[in-house]
């Protein structure tokens, strides 16, 4: 589904306006304008320290940017967050907290809730029909820390799903996962596509970005080119990204 086939109006899903994000005085972000339309697919990608996990942490306002402004569906993130499912890096959540798959997954329904009302019946039903889509109901009173890596991801997406929201960011959700899993998130994120959802993930492996995605935004500090993959993932833009030192599918 591409986004002028989607049906969706023309307020973007998400629209990055002169985004620069410095630490320690270093720009890892210059000067971002993005405008990601509704009902899209869509990779981040670009070389180690472009900042794609930064802009989707300034999306999310987990990072104070130094300049620019960012909305979610016309508005400031802070009045939206019920509207984005996250999905972080693996590697940034510790795994030793105690705590259950179906705890965790019910954690994504405390944006409904608030956080002084108890999940009910009701959320523990949802928790685990996301389970169930991700292939992990069997193993929800199991310990996180007791989970393989693969099977950890997918408990995440799970929480994500829980969520409903019309948007979602992932963080390079393929990493550390085997085939399988790998199989089924690629699966889950054309579902979520095909129901009119806007998903947007940091990706590392260009060589699987036409056969996941429908578009791309290509990153390295500042924005090098964003829209249909084929589009964008040129050999010209590679070298802008890359140095010219990558070939396709290198990373």
């Amino acid at each position: 589904m591409s986004a002028s086939s989607s049906g969706k109006g023309n307020i973007p899903a998400i629209e990055v306006r002169d985004l620069t994000v410095a630490y320690r005085e270093k720009p890892v972000l210059w000067d971002i304008d993005v405008s990601i339309p509704q009902g899209v697919l869509l990779a981040v990608v670009g070389p180690n320290g472009a900042g794609k996990t930064t802009l989707i942490k300034a999306i999310l306002g987990l990072i104070k940017p130094a300049a620019g402004q960012v909305r979610v569906l016309g508005k400031p993130y802070s009045r939206h967050n019920r509207m984005v499912g996250y999905v972080p890096q693996r590697g940034s959540v510790d795994w030793d907290f105690p705590t259950n798959a179906l705890d965790v997954v019910l954690m994504g329904r405390y944006g409904h809730l608030g956080w002084f009302r108890r999940p009910g019946s009701r959320d523990v039903e949802l928790a685990m029909a996301a389970l169930e889509q991700v292939g992990m109901a069997e193993f929800a009173q199991r310990q996180i820390n007791q989970l393989s890596g693969g099977q950890q991801q997918r408990v995440f997406l799970a929480r994500a799903l829980v969520q409903d929201a019309p948007i979602y960011l992932m963080d390079e959700p393929f990493v550390g996962v085997d085939a399988k899993t790998e199989t089924a998130i690629v699966d889950l994120l054309k579902a979520l596509r095909e129901q009119g959802k806007t998903v947007v993930v940091v990706h590392h492996d260009l060589q699987t970005l036409t056969e996941y995605y429908d578009w791309a935004l290509l990153l390295n500090v500042r924005k090098i080119a964003l829209g249909p993959v084929s589009e964008v993932i040129t050999e010209d833009n590679l070298k802008v990204a890359y140095g010219g030192r990558t070939a396709i599918g290198v990373l």
